[in-house]
């Protein structure tokens, strides 16, 4: 698979990875119905963002990887829009577990957006 990409979505671990940029990191998304989509089904790993689009998806039967948009999985909002619902529960639950008084550590946090 190409290198550098933005972000790395890889359905055997469940995991959506941002790569860089603020808060870059990795969370397993548990949502069963969202992976098992049958457009899903011969996907392997997807590197989304890189310089070569030919590279960013990679397939399970061993068809030759091709570009995000012809494989034809929808938009990769689908994917960086779970990984910013569950960003922000860890932010939120970051902010609950903070035992400092609302006035020093600022607001809960309610939205994330990459």
């Amino acid at each position: 698979m190409a290198t550098n990409a933005n972000w790395t979505v890889i359905f055997e671990d469940k995991l959506v990875i941002k790569q860089s940029g603020d808060a870059a990191g990795a969370y397993k998304i548990n949502d069963n119905d969202f992976w098992s989509q049958a457009k899903f089904s011969n996907i392997w790993a997807i590197q989304h963002g890189t310089s070569v689009t030919t590279d960013e998806v990679e397939y399970r039967d061993g068809t030759a990887h091709s570009s995000f948009a012809d494989a034809n999985i929808g938009a990769i909002g689908d994917f960086t829009d779970k990984w910013d619902a569950e960003h922000l529960a860890q932010l939120q639950a970051d902010w609950d577990a903070d035992d400092r008084d609302e006035s020093e550590k600022g607001s809960r946090p309610t939205s994330y957006s990459s």
